[in-house]
């Protein structure tokens, strides 16, 4: 009875709530509590024990070998770089929502010279404002100039003048000609631009991309869903704002006045997904595709998009969509290879967190980033929720939110966390996490000691599965003060801007300047792929590249939408650091064809061309 009575007292606290939602300690716990039943039966403190049998000897837990991030150091080099950027976000004291929530960027090659240029999108002063003397317009570009100086182009290349609330980007070549076209989310209408040379020229009205005048879109991405070898575009929308509306609420910080309010307060939304004819026009397909899910209880939309990541999820070669929303469920668009796709966010596993409780999610990204049949899903939440990471098992095809068992957990519950992407930023074939952190509010310390307006970003590095501790959070002496200093974060994207083949990094603020940052890796092997479509699109988006080494397989999907509002290069950088002699290239390309590469050089450039043919 003694035996029994203290096994069910084990197994009732396994069972309690407070473990269920933490997977791998209610494991750890119920087989603690085996153990403890079985030591238990074999010992009676009431007799004596046989003595003809010997005590069961209990292996002790011995946890792995620490590991050390390496020294990998990030210079602040935006003075050096000639890039005098400075995010407009209009406030002036209404403290109206977009406010504090734009700022995107891209790196991305816009005139074809093989170096990287960078593309800022900016809010602007409202319209029933005064424009003041310093607003320089809502797109500013950077041509990249080699040896770290950039020259502003934005006129020249056709997107000076433009006065829009602008929020994010995606870039996508949607005509296959070669040439980066691009398209602007904001409050209100949305911008497309063609690129004719280096030279953008409007096509909104053309293409049939402006949304409506009331929509506030937000991340938005270029894909090819159907498989047509034409990008579509998948556009995000946040929620039903106007600053009547906002003003209305009457948000409040305690003693201090009016405040930012919760995007609770504010009704939700319907994404936009076009489908791209192939003669410059698209069409919304919106409704027929299924991309408008509603509300159970209101029967309204139930959307508030704020990241997005295009992904194939179910591993059956067409790309599927995972959308971060804010305060509401997370939604996983699958895609039924039909034109249509099916939402299955609560069935699998994605929608919620281990409570069943929607967070404040903003950016997003996925990877193999263990470079097994595991894809990982890292989500950036809001202050006093922890950053998620959903791990898909293909076996029972479910995801489970593995932040805390990573490490990535508690270090970023008090984070505000907008931009976050998976990087190799050290070329070892195991892929980090970037989070770049800000607050919404700026006077929040006043009312929350712990809190801050701007905070340091962090980088994990990835240790690998077998580490005690999957990602460890990088230290100042190892990744350099520059790094750490508070930003008020937003979007980021990475690119290799010098061509040394490490991979640099680009972050934006809210109403302060952009800060680019040097790799100073010093030891790299490396991989840089730049795949050319030609049954599929141009650039090869949402092909995979798997790379067999002697001690791994690493598998990289060609995308430039990561994190928040931004885009990142199109170029896969594949790191070889510590993992032998490459053995085998193969490229799935999102035609079907899968291509097997014949000779490659390593820390050279290397350009794919799709055959037309599977080799």
């Amino acid at each position: 009875m003694f035996v029994k009575y203290l096994w069910l007292m084990v197994n009732d606290q396994v069972n309690r709530k407070l473990w269920r939602s933490v997977p791998w300690v209610s494991s750890a716990m119920a087989a603690g509590g085996l153990v403890l039943a079985v030591v238990l039966s074999l010992w009676n403190p009431f007799s004596k024990p046989p003595e003809t049998k010997p005590l069961v000897s209990i292996p002790q837990f011995r946890p792995a070998p620490p590991r050390e991030p390496p020294v990998v150091i990030f210079h602040d080099v935006t003075q050096k770089t000639g890039v005098d950027y400075v995010h407009v976000s209009g406030a002036y004291g209404e403290k109206l929502l977009p406010e504090t929530m734009g700022g995107g960027c891209a790196a991305f090659d816009y005139d074809n010279d093989g170096l990287c240029d960078i593309l800022f999108v900016s809010g602007m002063p409202w319209p029933w404002k005064p424009v003041p003397s310093a607003y320089r317009g809502s797109l500013r570009l950077y041509k990249n100039l080699g040896n770290w100086r950039f020259r502003e182009a934005t006129e020249e290349a056709g997107l000076g003048g433009v006065h829009i609330y602008g929020m994010g980007v995606a870039v996508g070549d949607v005509d296959n000609d070669g040439w980066p076209d691009l398209f602007i989310s904001a409050v209100g209408s949305n911008r497309f631009y063609r690129n004719k040379k280096g030279h953008f020229v409007d096509a909104t009205e053309e293409a049939g991309l402006a949304g409506t005048d009331d929509a506030w879109s937000t991340a938005a991405t270029f894909f090819d869903y159907d498989r047509d070898g034409y990008l579509d575009l998948f556009v995000g929308n946040y929620v039903k704002w106007s600053r009547e509306l906002d003003l209305q609420q009457g948000f409040q910080l305690v003693g201090l006045g009016r405040a930012y309010g919760p995007p609770l307060s504010f009704g939700a939304t319907f994404p936009y997904l076009y489908h791209n004819r192939g003669d410059g026009t698209f069409e919304d397909v919106s409704a027929k595709a299924g991309m408008h899910v509603r509300n159970p209880a209101t029967g309204g939309p139930l959307a508030k998009t704020l990241g997005v990541r295009v992904v194939d999820v179910n591993d059956d070669g067409y790309p599927d969509l995972v959308v971060a929303n804010d305060t509401v469920q997370n939604l996983l668009f699958l895609n039924q290879r039909d034109g249509t796709f099916a939402e299955m966010g609560l069935e699998k596993g994605i929608a919620f967190d281990s409570d069943g409780r929607a967070r404040g999610a903003m950016g997003i990204d996925a990877a193999f980033y263990r470079n097994d049949p595991c894809l990982g899903v890292v989500i950036g939440n809001f202050a006093n929720e922890m950053s998620a990471l959903y791990v898909l098992d293909p076996q029972v095809a479910l995801f489970t939110d593995e932040a805390v068992a990573s490490g990535i957990g508690p270090l970023t519950r008090p984070d505000l966390t907008f931009a976050t992407f998976f990087w190799d930023y050290d070329l070892d074939g195991r892929l980090d996490i970037l989070s770049v952190n800000g607050h919404v509010e700026p006077e929040i310390s006043r009312v929350q000691s712990t809190q801050h307006f701007a905070q340091p970003m962090r980088l994990f590095w990835n240790a690998g599965p077998e580490a005690a501790e999957e990602f460890i959070p990088v230290t100042a002496s190892q990744v350099g003060k520059d790094f750490l200093e508070p930003l008020v974060g937003r979007g980021a994207a990475y690119a290799d801007f010098d061509n040394d083949g490490d991979l640099d990094l680009v972050v934006t603020q809210i109403d302060r300047p952009a800060r680019i940052f040097e790799n100073s890796l010093a030891s790299k092997r490396f991989l840089r792929l730049q795949l050319v479509g030609t049954k599929s699109n141009r650039e090869g988006i949402g092909a995979w590249v798997e790379v067999h080494t002697e001690k791994a397989v690493l598998r990289r999907d060609v995308t430039r939408t990561r994190g928040y509002l931004s885009q990142v290069e199109p170029v896969v950088t594949v790191g070889l650091n510590g993992l032998g002699k490459v053995e085998k290239i193969l490229i799935l390309w999102p035609s079907g064809v899968v291509q097997t590469l014949s000779h490659w050089r390593e820390n050279e450039p290397l350009t794919v061309e799709e055959p037309s043919d599977s080799q």
